[in-house]
């Protein structure tokens, strides 16, 4: 079949447009990163004299890093459309974060619909469960999902303790408050075989659109955060109430990713833009932690209901190009907005510290040779 003048032209353009996206990202990359890194540098003082107020301060530039991704996402027509309960009212309050999992798309999208939640991103912590690969940013540490699989099964129960220990270590230590997790330890498209031949021979639903969950981050996660909690209740009374309030785990927000057409985006369609704008859909659910169970069989079940709901979710969504209203909740779309103003105003930020940053190197570098 021959290609017309039109379609050529548009595949220029589209190759064109992919490449200048592309330089872009890289020329982003290389100057907001070092310029983060370098401004801690400077910053380290601080963070012995007073680590509440380097910790914000990191946030806040982190943040700004983050705003970077959401923006190349932004400006080439992906965005976001959600439903579900509001979660801005309780970005200031501890909560574990259950996302399903489908491509490395996801985690921009968290990232875009967070940067207007009024929240500071050194508050988070993100990780996937079953494998736990530590990469920490002073801000966010970053747990990924292969490192299990290539190890080996012996390791699981090392990591998990790891991961209790990082959890004191780096989430309580900088006073975060979400922890986002992907309970089914993998992309979807990778696990659905598995989860179903899993499902098959325990009983269990099966599942097309997400798979089963795996417990044990999620049951370290709880049990580490929850401290003097009792299933969301303080253990000391009422004297405990104001402390639990500030340190306790208080909520888990059930976030459920739905693409147009169950095609998901990939990092690289993230960095490229070559598909054409799309709406993503995310829908959310808060659960108080006292409707969380605490005993391992039951939280099980628990999760197991979360990912049949999702399954549930996603059937109705690629069935009418809608979420349907769960109870306690109404069916009701909000388009999520940035502020293209604000981004240009990061984007340039991140030039001019490195331009800055470039000559205060380059003047020490002729003091000293």
């Amino acid at each position: 079949m021959a290609v017309t003048l039109v379609q050529a032209q548009r595949v220029g353009y589209t190759f064109l447009k992919a490449l200048l996206r592309f330089c872009f990202m890289v020329a982003n990359n290389l100057v907001a990163i070092p310029s983060y890194v370098l401004y801690l540098m400077i910053l380290q003082p601080l963070r012995v004299l007073d680590s509440k107020l380097f910790w914000y301060i990191e946030g806040v530039l982190f943040k700004w890093l983050l705003a970077m991704v959401a923006s190349w996402g932004w400006w080439a027509g992906y965005t976001v459309v959600e439903w579900g309960d509001d979660v801005k009212a309780i970005t200031e309050d501890e909560a574990v974060v259950l996302v399903n999992h489908q491509a490395t798309g996801d985690v921009c999208t968290l990232m875009m619909c967070l940067q207007d939640k009024g929240m500071v991103v050194r508050q988070m912590m993100w990780l996937m469960d079953h494998i736990f690969k530590y990469t920490n940013f002073g801000i966010v540490s970053l747990i990924h999902g292969d490192f299990f699989i290539r190890q080996g099964k012996a390791h699981r129960d090392q990591q998990l303790v790891l991961l209790e220990k990082h959890l004191e270590k780096y989430y309580r230590s900088r006073s975060r408050k979400w922890i986002v997790l992907f309970p089914e330890g993998g992309f979807l498209r990778k696990r659905r075989e598995t989860s179903q031949a899993f499902a098959k021979k325990n009983n269990l639903p099966f599942l097309q659109h997400v798979t089963l969950p795996r417990l044990g981050a999620t049951q370290v996660i709880l049990k580490s955060l929850l401290g003097q909690q009792e299933n969301g209740t303080p253990a000391g009374g009422d004297s405990m109430k104001a402390e639990n309030k500030l340190k306790g785990l208080q909520w888990v927000i059930d976030i459920t990713i739905a693409y147009p057409r169950a095609e998901p985006i990939d990092i690289q369609t993230w960095i490229l833009g070559y598909r054409q704008p799309t709406i993503t859909h995310v829908h959310y659910r808060i659960f108080p932690i006292k409707d969380v169970p605490a005993e391992p069989e039951a939280l099980t079940h628990w999760l197991y209901q979360r990912f049949i709901e999702k399954e549930d979710l996603l059937s109705h969504f690629y069935k009418t190009g809608a979420f349907p209203s769960l109870q306690g909740q109404t069916a009701v779309s909000r388009e999520m907005t940035l502020n293209n103003l604000w981004l240009v105003g990061i984007q340039s930020l991140a030039f001019l510290s490195g331009g800055m940053w470039y000559c205060i190197l380059r003047y020490f570098y002729h003091c000293l040779f």
